[in-house]
């Protein structure tokens, strides 16, 4: 890892403050490629519109070794771009998200050549403090609710523009940058299937962005009492292409089990596919809306098993493969 000088000097530049105080270390980066600080900022006349913290994620790569083996190689590979499309993502594409769609802003972002330097803004500052690991169907329904509002707005906001200087096919999990989780499969079935399941989701008249990993604890939520009034969203390595329900089967496995999933997906989608048409509004015919949301319903179980694909060569004793899982994986096999 650089020195703190490396990454001070950038925070004072973008931030305009005197000094650095006190900094947090809150999480490591997957793999041990860098970390999230929280740096708090020391002003001579703070006026009230003058962060007084914020975040620095820095990203510094192991030094690739001669003993890696082929998956080893691209995985190192897959993490490099992960952070320079979220870079991308912040100096091209954040700003034309509105405040119904948080996001951190981007203060300062730097490459050197070697490492990635994010100053972002501190979204605990800006209110959204919560944090959630999992979201309890019957008593979460406004928390569920504005995540899919926020994922609405993101799906209608990039709808047919193009991921350029991003993933083509966004997601962690899609099938061309996993190779070796694919060959570990074994379940015959999804192993048969895989590639026609990519080429469905990649064929759909109606593109947008995802998010790519949109799980629960991807989002901030901020409360108001014990009510949910709006959240942000952060983590962009794996945005790019892609049909937005992909996004949503995702985030429901993020949070419910099999049982809630048969309760309750159904009134989630109707309400998502509510406010994705609200937001679109006249920049599509409603009859053009209808076609979208009719083109998505019918991709959810090929989304579902997309992603259970990975699962079934990357983990195959994960809590996601269950009995739901397997009713999609049956329903998306029947349209293939």
């Amino acid at each position: 890892m650089a020195s703190d000088a490396a990454w001070k000097e950038p925070v004072l530049t973008a931030t305009g403050a005197r000094g650095i105080g006190r900094s947090e270390a809150l999480q490591s980066l997957w793999g041990g490629y860098g970390e999230i600080r929280r740096v708090e900022l020391e002003r001579s006349k703070a006026t009230s519109a003058d962060a007084r913290s914020v975040i620095v994620k820095r990203v510094a790569p192991p030094s690739p070794s001669r003993h890696w083996g082929p998956a080893e190689q691209r995985s190192h590979a897959r993490k490099l771009r992960s952070y320079a499309i979220e870079m991308a993502w912040y100096q091209r594409f954040a700003a034309r998200l509105g405040p119904e769609c948080r996001v951190p802003h981007a203060l300062a972002c730097h490459f050197d050549g070697a490492e990635w330097l994010f100053v972002l803004e501190d979204l605990d500052a800006a209110g959204y403090e919560s944090r959630r690991h999992f979201l309890d169907a019957r008593l979460d329904t406004l928390a569920v609710e504005r995540c899919l509002d926020w994922l609405a707005n993101f799906h209608a906001t990039f709808l047919a523009v193009e991921p350029e200087g991003l993933w083509t096919t966004g997601t962690y999990w899609h099938l061309d940058t996993r190779p070796d989780e694919l060959g570990s499969m074994t379940d015959r079935r999804l192993h048969s299937a895989a590639a026609t399941l990519d080429r469905r989701l990649k064929a759909a008249s109606f593109q947008s962005f995802v998010h790519g990993d949109a799980k629960v604890e991807n989002f901030c939520f901020q409360t108001r009492g014990r009510a949910t009034s709006s959240v942000a969203a952060v983590d962009f390595q794996y945005v790019g292409g892609g049909v937005g329900i992909k996004d949503i089967a995702y985030f429901f496995g993020s949070i419910w089990g099999a049982r809630a999933c048969e309760t309750h997906a159904e009134d989630a989608l109707a309400y998502y596919f509510g406010r994705l048409s609200e937001v679109i509004g006249e920049r599509l015919t409603p009859l053009a809306k209808q076609a979208l949301e009719a083109e998505w319903r019918a991709l959810y179980p090929v989304a579902w098993a997309d992603f259970y694909r990975f699962l079934n060569g990357w983990a195959p004793g994960h809590s996601e493969n269950h009995a739901y899982s397997e009713r999609m994986l049956r329903e998306a096999l029947n349209q293939l």
